[in-house]
């Protein structure tokens, strides 16, 4: 025990200099004053195993109480290990991460055209750089790019608007006789005198008619769906828009992304980057003219056996060939119903057809287009595609295997270089 209080006596005398000394050093300073004399502290038993370097050990990041500044006397430090602290500072944490996810969920729809303008950023800004390359300016071969962009939907358009307009008014000028056909059929004849189902049919009719609450749910589907087609037309209108606009700015759109990385990674950051944006562009084109060749060839196809509808159904499989996996697969079952309702042979004809260009798709298009592009294993693909189109749908479906690309080509260069030198 007298040792204890002799190692707290020389503690106190220690503690009295450093109060002194940060007194003499505040800015309060200029008059020098000397720090009133402290309250004796109480002779604690120190706790069980603990030895006089212990209890002269400050805990760590805590200042000492007691020193005099120009706005008073400084106070005990605040207890990190406080259960009142660690339970606030959690619950601003949980806060934040609520307004953080409620925030990202009512932007959902403004993430999704920036992700779709930047995504066909990427994918036009090869041409546009094939372009300056040859002495353009930036600005102009932006403009060319655009131009040729909405020359290639007009005439899509132009493709695809007419036969379904044409088909359209053929089909509700032929609808009284194609009904009339189908109820003199005899089987509907012996089900009517059976079941008199075409007195319960207009007995339905006629209730519905008169129903207003039916008549003002199919008034607010009609608007509903004339609303979400506007809503459409606005925001591709807003992606074209934003696709311009980062075309001609993107140079200094990642200069300025650059410039936020440390100087001694930029250098390599940079290289990543501009191969990853290299090599997703080169996905977007050649996935792009992948369907363009299938749309051409089932045009060819369908113009020869004589299914109708062939432009149509072209830019369709043509748009469900940007699909990775199942679009293609997708585009030949409508092409098959279609030719099967017109004759069943040339379904099949249609079915060995896509059978064979699939083969050829897969072993001669495909790799002679994206021999430039990352080479994404099967079983990555098939997740990534599945991964997408869960979270994004078609658009991320569309997007999976870019971004799996990229994903995979830091795997290479940077996570597998770093654990070899570990």
């Amino acid at each position: 025990m007298r040792r204890w209080r002799t190692f707290q006596e020389q503690q106190r005398d220690a503690l009295r200099e450093s109060n002194r000394f940060g007194a003499a050093t505040a800015p309060s300073a200029a008059s020098p004053k000397s720090s009133p004399p402290r309250a004796e502290q109480q002779d604690v038993p120190p706790p069980a195993g603990a030895t006089p370097a212990d209890a002269a050990a400050p805990s760590e990041g805590t200042a000492p109480a007691g020193v005099e500044t120009s706005y008073g006397r400084l106070g005990n430090p605040i207890n990190r290990a406080s259960p009142i602290y660690i339970g606030f500072m959690g619950a601003i944490g949980v806060a934040l991460a609520y307004a953080l996810v409620h925030l990202i969920t009512r932007l959902t729809t403004t993430l999704t055209v920036l992700l779709v303008a930047f995504f066909l950023t990427l994918a036009l800004n090869p041409i546009v750089e094939s372009l300056t390359r040859r002495g353009l300016r930036r600005s102009y071969a932006v403009s060319i790019v655009c131009l040729g962009l909405v020359a290639v939907f007009g005439l899509l358009g132009w493709l695809v608007v007419p036969p379904l307009v044409d088909e359209t008014t053929q089909l509700g000028n032929n609808a009284p006789h194609i009904v009339d056909d189908f109820l003199a059929q005899q089987w509907v004849k012996d089900l009517d005198q059976d079941y008199d189902i075409s007195a319960k049919v207009q007995e339905q009719v006629q209730k519905r008619v008169t129903d207003g609450a039916f008549v003002s749910q199919v008034f607010g589907g009609v608007l509903g769906a004339g609303k979400v087609v506007a809503s459409g037309l606005f925001q591709a209108f807003t992606v074209l828009i934003l696709t311009l606009y980062f075309l001609v700015s993107f140079p200094r759109v990642k200069q300025a992304a650059y410039a936020m990385v440390p100087a001694s990674r930029r250098p390599r950051f940079i290289s990543l980057s501009e191969e990853i944006m290299r090599r997703t562009g080169s996905y977007a084109i050649g996935q792009v003219l992948v369907a363009t060749i299938n749309a051409v060839c089932s045009w060819v196809m369908m113009t020869v056996l004589g299914i109708p509808y062939a432009a149509v159904l072209a830019v369709v499989v043509g748009f469900l060939g940007l699909i990775p996996m199942v679009g293609a697969t997708l585009g030949a079952v409508i092409v098959a119903l279609v030719a099967f309702f017109v004759e069943p042979q040339k379904a099949l004809v249609v079915g060995i057809y896509y059978l064979v260009y699939q083969q050829f798709e897969n072993y001669v298009i495909v790799p002679k287009v994206m021999q430039r592009t990352v080479s994404v294993p099967g079983a990555i693909t098939v997740v990534a595609a599945l991964a997408g189109g869960t979270l994004l749908g078609v658009l991320g479906a569309l997007l999976a295997i870019p971004v799996a690309a990229g994903l995979l080509l830091l795997y290479e260069e940077v996570l597998v270089p770093r654990q070899q030198h570990q």
